[in-house]
């Protein structure tokens, strides 16, 4: 599975804080024999963000895309929103079971407003910012994301 990862964020964007989310991401991708082919960081303006994510879905060279970061209640998380421009399908069972998951070690994951969608032949999932809750967001459905990509790229569902 080819994999690229979104950090999302006007501070990270700006080299003012760390990414610390991008490189957990990477690293638990890599435990789960994924290739990450990609890590980039954009700002929160929905614009941008909307770029991004048509530029690497469009590509082809992507089966699934990770966001983390713009998932919350903040005046600049829009990664939802951004998202939900782009897609072609809504996935809301993936983004439910991520959220229902969180919720079981932290109450707030409730707020996250994250959705997984599908462009093309890649499906986008957005994730938290915290590196926590992004890694265990994806750990919630990362058993049902191979079968969802073939799915996705024609196979039968049986």
């Amino acid at each position: 599975m080819r994999v690229a990862i979104l950090t999302i964020s006007d501070s990270v964007a700006r080299g003012e804080r760390m990414d610390l989310s991008g490189p957990a991401l990477v690293q638990r991708c890599r435990e789960l024999g994924w290739e990450v082919t990609a890590t980039l960081r954009c700002s929160d303006d929905p614009g941008n963000v909307r770029s991004q994510l048509r530029e690497l879905a469009d590509s082809r060279r992507v089966d699934l895309l990770l966001t983390t970061g713009g998932t919350g209640l903040g005046p600049r998380d829009n990664t939802p929103e951004a998202t939900l421009d782009v897609a072609e399908r809504n996935i809301p069972g993936l983004a439910e079971e991520m959220r229902r998951r969180g919720v079981e070690k932290t109450p707030t994951a409730l707020l996250s407003r994250g959705v997984v969608v599908s462009r093309h032949r890649t499906l986008i999932l957005n994730l938290p910012g915290s590196p926590k809750g992004a890694v265990e967001s994806l750990d919630a459905i990362a058993h049902l994301l191979p079968h969802a990509l073939e799915v996705l790229h024609g196979a039968r569902h049986d």
